[in-house]
């Protein structure tokens, strides 16, 4: 049996200021942006050259939906953008105004540095050791 974790949903403001960053900063594409009623949509984004999982840009609806943006993870790293050439991404991230909050550091498992999305998630850029 094979099984593959395909969709993560991710909780935004607005379905459209979820494209924006995670497409228009971080370079993901845009993979599926279908109506589904109720002005409600089914997003998904994936960074380019991913094939298996994308993120479910999910608006956030009522109250309690509304206070997790930003803390789905209780303020830990919750998700981790793997990449082949760590210096690379980190400039052209910089260079789109993605905030880092920390410089990169070298650990036993790779290069890593922690940055927010707008809506207060924290991810790892993270180029695996060889």
């Amino acid at each position: 049996m094979t099984q593959t974790i395909a969709r993560v949903a991710i909780l935004v403001p607005d379905y459209d200021a979820g494209i924006a960053f995670y497409c228009g900063r971080l370079g993901f594409e845009l993979i599926q942006d279908t109506a589904v009623g109720d002005g409600k949509r089914w997003v998904l984004v994936r960074p380019r050259g991913a094939t298996e999982t994308a993120l479910l840009i999910a608006r956030a609806e009522g109250d309690r939906q509304k206070a997790a943006i930003g803390n789905q993870t209780g303020g830990r790293v919750g998700f981790f953008l793997f990449t082949d050439d760590f210096a690379r991404d980190h400039a052209a991230m910089l260079a789109a105004g993605v905030e880092f909050l920390e410089m990169p550091r070298h650990e036993a498992y790779g290069t890593v540095a922690v940055f927010t999305d707008p809506f207060g998630n924290r991810w790892d850029l993270l180029q695996p050791a060889s």
